[in-house]
Order: structure tokens, then sequence, then C-alpha cells
């Protein structure tokens, strides 16, 4: 059985057949599906799709930097004020991205120390997006980072040296669909990532592996992603399956895993 470590499940690009969606990723075994929050717009749709599955939809909270805008300090509030909520199993998705707008980064980087230190106070592992800004992003972590912070790089598709500074800290690896692009050099980096630190996403309804690719993403479609990573590993997809699933238990903290 497999685990979708980062798919936003809750948006309207599903609103058609959100149902039919889940159960195709039930039959293909996807069985946990975790749910990263991008603002206040979207935290009641996403904790009423957790409602709905509570044993296969897990939610986060977090905002995402690309909602980081002039109102920064009132999103960050109605975000705290629900992190006081039952089965959240992350802070995220938290980051910095360069790669739309710099216009906001000074208040990105605020942001993202803010929801560091929630993931402290609170032992919560942190999901980490990071486009355009590596170095931004160590520079948060190695300032205001600790020992005890944990957590994934989500979307991973940096090089062998920032996957090297990555794994320096206590972080898994989170790989999605870009692993099965025809020109895609993230082959390359992602075999030197220790099995033990990985796990596997689709980050729908974005990046839809081949063969679906500029096609909706759900995450049904995970295993097309298992099936490019196994061949990189060396392993049968059913291997990856169960070491990837076991790594996201640990890190999130999440309930075994049933046939269903």
């Amino acid at each position: 059985m497999y685990t979708d470590s980062h798919t936003h499940l809750y948006l309207d690009a599903f609103a058609g057949d959100r149902d039919q969606m889940i159960h195709r990723a039930l039959r293909n075994g996807v069985s946990r599906m975790l749910l990263p929050n991008i603002d206040s717009t979207t935290t009641r749709a996403m904790f009423s799709l957790a409602a709905r599955y509570p044993t296969h939809c897990y939610p986060m909270m977090g905002l995402h930097p690309t909602s980081v805008k002039e109102n920064y300090r009132d999103e960050l509030h109605t975000i705290e004020k629900q992190l006081d909520r039952d089965h959240i199993v992350a802070i995220g998705e938290t980051g910095i991205d360069l790669y739309w707008d710099q216009t906001y980064l000074n208040e990105q980087q605020e942001v993202f120390k803010t929801q560091i230190q929630w993931a402290l106070e609170l032992d919560l592992p942190l999901v980490v997006h990071a486009r355009e800004s590596f170095p931004e992003i160590f520079r948060a972590l190695d300032k205001w980072g600790e020992k005890a912070l944990r957590g994934v790089f989500h979307s991973f598709t940096g090089s062998s040296d920032e996957l090297g500074k990555a794994l320096s800290y206590n972080f898994m690896i989170g790989i999605n669909g870009i692993v099965t692009f025809k020109n895609s050099r993230l082959k390359e980096v992602v075999g030197k990532i220790p099995p033990d630190r990985l796990l596997l996403e689709t980050d729908a309804p974005f990046l839809a592996p081949v063969p679906y690719r500029g096609k909706r993403n759900e995450s049904s479609y995970l295993v097309e992603i298992a099936g490019q990573v196994a061949k990189i590993f060396n392993l049968s997809q059913e291997e990856l399956g169960t070491i990837t699933s076991r790594n996201a238990g640990q890190l999130f903290s999440l309930q075994p895993q049933h046939e269903t």
C-alpha cells in the first residue's frame, strides 16, 4: 500500500468527482493521503474532506509562501487559530518561493520563521516548499531550526549538492511526478536519497506524472511515480510502497494502513 504524502484533494479541481477520485486512489492501493493547507481560503474545505475520510485523509496547517502578501499577519493569525484542532499531522505547507515573484521575500522569510517555531512548539513535522530558494531555505533552517526540528522537503528538484545539504537536517525528501518527465535530471539525484529518508507524493492536482502529464493530477497516479522510483532503486513497487509508507507513518505519526 502507498501513502501520498502531499496532495491538495480539497481544491475546486476535484469538485465534480472528488469521491470517485478518492476511491480510485484507494483501489490503486493509495490508502493514506496527506492534505497540506494553502491559506485561510482553503482550511474549511480541507478539514471537511479530512472529516469525511478520517482514516484516509490527514490535514496539515500552514500558510503557503505564494499566499504571503501585504496581509500576511492576518493570514498567520487565522492559521494559528486552527493549530489546536485535532488530527493535524504537520505544519505546512510553508517555505519560500522565488519563482513567481520576489516582491515579498522579506515577508516570506518572516512567515517561514514563524512556522518553524510552530513546528518546534507543537512537536510537529514541517513541510517545506522550496522553489528557486534553496539558499534562503537553508539559511533559515540554519538560523532558526533546531535538532528537534523534523520534516520533509516536498517536491524536491534540487541538485546533488542541495540534496546533501537537505539531508543534513532531520528531514525526508518528497519525490513526485517530475521524476517521470522525459528530460528530468531528477532521476540522477533520486538514487542518492537513502531509502529511509524517501517519501512519495503527487502534489495533485499539479504535476501529473507520465503518461498523464498535462492533465489534472490525482492521488491514484502515485503508482506511476512509484514505478519510476522503484526502477531507480532496483526494487519492486510493492517494496518501495512499503518503505515509503513506513517512512510517512513514522514522520507524520499516522495510523497503520489497512486494506480497503
